[in-house]
């Protein structure tokens, strides 16, 4: 187990966590209750103790959540478990999801990318082509940088519309308000299919 895991593992323990707020953001249920997408499989990088999968599953969606803290997948399991709800949770590492099947309709990041190190951040991409289907919808949430950190966390719009081409179209960006403080921006985008094409 690495660092990072131990970090997060360590987080839930002693309930500091104030990203796992236990709301489904606004944004996600606009676009789940706005009848744009029908429900079909969604994946939930970085899923935590799985606000986000119960509320896919309570609308007809088949969801699975990856995260690698074991604490969290414990408990997003015993939460699903409680409630009757059939969610698949697995602890592993987002940047190989070769132990998933496509396709998914919807994936959604809330905060995850964001904390990977750059030099992942391509097969974190690749992982993602191979699973969403064409005209599948991948929700980003990240802080944009702060330059004044010496480890400035975060991504900028450029580095998002140029991870993902031409495999994906970012189809809208609107500026969030996150509750920690720092400067936030939520992604629309949309799997093109293989000639390139929306």
């Amino acid at each position: 187990m690495g660092l990072g895991n131990r970090f997060f593992d360590l987080q839930y323990l002693l309930g500091r966590i104030p990203w796992d707020t236990g709301i489904t953001p606004p944004e996600v249920v606009a676009l789940v209750e706005g009848g744009s997408l029908s429900p079909g499989r969604a994946l939930d990088l970085g899923c935590g103790t799985g606000t986000n999968c119960m509320y896919l599953a309570r609308h007809g969606w088949a969801a699975v959540g990856v995260d690698f803290s074991a604490v969290a997948i414990r408990r997003a399991r015993r939460k699903a478990h409680r409630a009757r709800m059939d969610c698949k949770y697995y602890h592993a590492d987002v940047t190989d999801l070769s132990f998933l099947q496509p396709p998914f309709t919807l994936v959604l990041d809330i905060g995850c990318l964001q904390g990977i190190p750059q030099e992942k951040w391509e097969r974190y991409t690749q992982g993602l082509i191979r699973l969403v289907q064409p005209g599948g919808v991948y929700m980003l949430y990240a802080f944009t940088p702060r330059p004044e950190r010496s480890t400035p966390l975060g991504m900028s719009p450029d580095e998002v519309g140029q991870l993902f081409a031409p495999a994906f179209t970012v189809e809208r960006q609107e500026g969030g308000d996150d509750p920690t403080g720092p400067q936030s921006a939520w992604y629309w985008l949309r799997r093109t299919d293989l000639t390139g094409k929306k």
